[in-house]
């Protein structure tokens, strides 16, 4: 048996809060790594919001595992960064009994 292709070159990105200076904070990104991932898509959904139509696409995203706890290990709340296009990671897991590869379930946005 084979395993995935990995041939997308994906960034893995961290959010960081910086305050403000007027009580609140600002959302930025911060590059952790580059990761080579298989894409897989799954189903997608259109739905309305605010003068415009976004279309979510569920995918799932094969990496090669990394140790608990590593930067370059994948988790809930980061994204990958494909040139404009992002996709959300929701959860993690590994793929099989092995654990040589893991299984990020994500969503990509577009909006239009």
């Amino acid at each position: 048996m084979s395993g995935p292709v990995l041939n997308r070159r994906l960034l893995l990105e961290e959010a960081q809060m910086t305050p403000d200076g007027a009580g609140g904070f600002d959302r930025s990104w911060v590059e952790l790594g580059v990761l080579w991932a298989q894409i897989k898509p799954g189903t997608g959904r259109e739905r309305g919001a605010e003068h415009l139509t976004v279309s979510t696409i569920a995918l799932r995203i094969t990496v090669r595992a990394a140790p608990d706890g590593a930067p370059s290990r994948p988790k809930p709340e980061q994204r990958f960064r494909a040139g404009n296009r992002l996709f959300r990671i929701l959860a993690v897991t590994e793929s099989d009994h092995t654990a040589q590869f893991l299984t990020c379930f994500c969503q990509e946005e577009v909006s239009a």
